[in-house]
């Protein structure tokens, strides 16, 4: 027969009733689960914090995110952030501003042809564009975009911005994407370029 194994400093049961008082020197509040760890929530919140409930919990967010509208959360001691552009939950964004200028080249695909284009507000510029998929984006503007055509000229049709998807510009478009849906990434670039104005 096995003997137990001790996990931990044995407590004795005044410490944990219900009613026991945090066990942090001075402080008189009420330990808010006793029968867990003898911590008032104020404590609690700061020993999560340094513990590093760094990783936080994914769920859904209260309401949907003001800056991205996506409902994916990540619950931290401190707060909720969207998981998609890592807003803070119930920030507002500065309705003064004019949106940032967010640069950005496209990958869409129709049938077995791919456009490489670019623009500024991919919403709008995507209705004006017959296509079946949007497969990447990338940080940048006309340069990029240029530097792409040069790049993939071999699998260019004529002078048009539509290429021949080949095994290298799908290698290609594989590793901008790295797995992320390329909205999101889009919506965390706009996040992000409004959090630093």
């Amino acid at each position: 027969m096995r003997s137990p194994v001790s996990v931990g400093p044995a407590y004795d049961d005044a410490a944990m009733s219900p009613s026991a008082a945090c066990a942090v020197p001075g402080c008189t509040d009420p330990a808010a689960h006793a029968e867990l760890i003898p911590l008032c929530e104020d404590h609690l919140m700061v020993a999560a914090e340094v513990h590093g409930i760094g990783s936080g919990l994914s769920g859904p967010l209260p309401a949907p995110c003001r800056l991205c509208g996506s409902r994916l959360g990540v619950r931290y001691a401190g707060g909720h952030v969207c998981a998609v552009c890592e807003w803070p939950y119930g920030e507002q964004p500065d309705g003064e501003l004019a949106p940032p200028r967010l640069d950005i080249v496209y990958y869409l695909r129709f049938g077995e042809r791919v456009k490489i284009g670019t623009t500024t507000n991919p919403r709008q510029r995507f209705t004006a564009i017959r296509h079946e998929e949007v497969l990447a984006f990338e940080r940048g503007d006309r340069r990029q975009e240029h530097r792409r055509h040069e790049e993939f000229a071999a699998e260019r049709a004529g002078s048009s911005e539509w290429f021949a998807l080949t095994p290298r510009l799908l290698a290609h478009i594989d590793v901008l994407t790295a797995g992320v849906d390329p909205w999101d990434r889009w919506r965390r670039w706009a996040a992000e370029a409004i959090a630093v104005r």
